[in-house]
C-alpha cells in the first residue's frame, strides 16, 4: 500500500486520565513524557513511519496543549486536523469519534490516545477494507496477562465483545487499533455521550465486526504500571 493510499487515523485523546492524577491535572495524558518525549510524539512518528499521512486528533481536556505541540503535523510528516470536545462536556470515546466524522470521511482507522502498538497497521487496514464489515477490531490473545480479556474471537470473527462483563470463554483483548465505516457511528445522535465499547459490542452482536489477530503485545500509559513498561520499551 502506497503512502497516499492509507485511510485517515483518528486518535482519541480527550479524556481526563483520572487514574494518573495528580500528574494529569495540569497536562493531558497524551503529553506525558515517555522515553524523553511527549507520548503523542511516539504515536505520530509510529504512524508516519508506516506511511499514514492524515491524522485527526480528538481532543478535550487540556487539549490545546496537544495543538500547541503538534501544530498542523508538518514537523512530523503528517497532516493533522482537530476535533474539539468542550472540557466540561466530554462525550466519551464513541461520542468524540461521532463528532469527528466530517473530518474522517467514509472509512477510517482509530487509535486510543494512550496506546503504543508495535504490530504493523497495514495488514489490519487491508483486512478491514476487504471485509465489507462496518467495523474492525484487532485482537491479541491476552489470556488475562496485561488486562482483562474481553473478546470472544473465533474463526476470524468477533463473536462477542464485553468490556465490562467478560466471560470465561474470552481469551482475547481489544488491541487498540480499530477501523470503522462512517455508517457505524452516524447512526448515533450527534452530541450524544457514549463509549466506543458500545459500538463494538453492537456491531459484534449484528455480525458486522471483522476481527484481525496480531501477535505483538500492546503497551499503554493509562496506568502507572503501563506507563513504566511503555517508558522502558520505548527507551530501548
Amino acid at each position: 500500500m502506497n503512502d497516499g493510499d492509507h485511510l485517515p487515523v483518528a486518535i482519541l485523546a480527550g479524556g481526563l486520565a483520572t487514574r494518573l492524577y495528580p500528574d494529569t491535572r495540569q497536562i493531558p495524558k497524551a503529553m506525558l513524557t515517555v522515553a524523553g518525549k511527549p507520548f503523542i510524539a511516539h504515536q505520530i512518528r509510529l504512524l508516519a513511519g508506516q506511511g499514514y499521512r492524515r491524522v485527526v486528533m480528538c481532543i478535550g481536556y487540556l487539549g490545546e496543549q496537544i495543538v500547541d505541540f503538534l501544530g498542523d503535523g508538518s514537523a512530523f510528516g503528517v497532516d493533522i486536523a482537530y476535533s474539539r470536545e468542550a472540557p466540561d462536556n466530554l462525550l466519551g470515546t464513541g461520542g468524540a469519534l461521532r463528532q469527528a466524522l466530517d473530518l474522517l470521511g467514509d472509512s477510517f482507522m482509530i487509535l486510543y490516545g494512550d496506546s503504543y502498538l508495535p504490530a504493523p497497521f497495514g495488514p489490519a487496514e487491508t483486512h478491514f477494507r476487504a471485509s465489507g464489515a462496518l467495523g474492525l477490531m484487532t485482537v491479541f490473545r491476552n489470556e488475562g496477562r496485561w488486562d482483562t480479556s474481553n473478546t470472544l474471537f473465533r474463526d476470524g470473527r468477533i463473536i462477542r465483545y464485553a468490556k465490562s462483563r467478560p466471560t470465561p470463554d474470552m481469551h482475547y483483548i481489544d488491541y487498540g487499533l480499530g477501523g470503522f465505516r462512517r455508517e457505524a457511528l452516524a447512526r448515533y445522535e450527534a452530541g450524544a455521550r457514549f463509549d466506543l465499547a458500545e459500538v463494538y459490542a453492537t456491531l459484534a452482536e449484528q455480525g458486522n465486526l471483522a476481527g484481525f489477530e496480531v501477535t505483538e503485545r500492546f503497551y499503554e500509559i493509562g496506568s502507572r504500571q503501563g506507563l513504566a513498561e511503555t517508558d522502558a520499551f520505548l527507551s530501548r
